[in-house]
């Protein structure tokens, strides 16, 4: 089973990602995870990625396109994968479709600006151990201290309103034209992303069952 989820920054994807990764026994392949752990590393690509990352803008399609062409290459993909965060542009989609992977689904997670700007704006994270907060739905029993390790919490860049703003007006430009592009290949379907992450994820495992 090869799938595609779609839906801005917030939206819940990754959540469902690793959720649905369970389900299926396939992996999750998070683009972002993945340039992430290039700036962790400081790698050539980390150096040239990590301003764009945290100023929420977009990385280059041609780093996006390798990094998920090799990751899907991969031997523990040949049963299917989760690609959470790729595509974002109509080119990246034109170029998955090229790949002929075969992609069976794409599931676009819909809700609305101002939920998503609540959800991470509200989060803060732990620079020693990694752990994440949220000042309403997950707050730590001392403001702005980790209940694990004791060390004070940070706000990433690309979690400031500020940055997520941005990223929300760049994903309503340049990633929801692929929505329709999906829409016409008959292999989109959207959910509703307001409820707990059990109930989308109820709802998505629904749509297999009824296939």
């Amino acid at each position: 089973m090869k799938l595609v989820l779609l839906g801005p920054s917030g939206a819940g994807k990754g959540t469902q990602a690793k959720q649905l990764s369970k389900v299926f026994g396939i992996p999750h392949i998070s683009t972002g995870d993945i340039l992430r752990g290039h700036i962790t590393r400081s790698t050539e690509i980390g150096q040239q990625i990590e301003h764009i990352m945290d100023t929420g803008k977009l990385v280059p399609d041609a780093i996006v396109i390798e990094l998920a062409r090799e990751r899907v290459a991969e031997t523990d993909c040949v049963r299917g994968f989760i690609l959470d965060g790729f595509p974002r542009n109509l080119y990246q989609a034109e170029v998955l479709c090229e790949m002929a992977l075969g992609i069976d689904r794409v599931i676009c997670i819909r809700l609305d600006d101002e939920v998503i700007i609540k959800r991470m704006s509200g989060r803060f994270s732990c620079p020693a151990c990694g752990a994440v907060y949220h000042t309403e739905y997950y707050p730590p029993k001392v403001t702005g201290i980790c209940d694990t390790c004791g060390n004070e919490l940070i706000q990433r860049e690309d979690d400031k309103e500020s940055t997520v703003a941005n990223r929300l007006r760049i994903y309503h430009e340049m990633t929801e034209p692929i929505i329709s592009f999906f829409y016409e290949k008959n292999i989109l379907t959207e959910v509703n992303g307001l409820g707990s992450a059990e109930d989308i994820t109820d709802q998505i495992i629904k749509l297999f069952r009824e296939d």
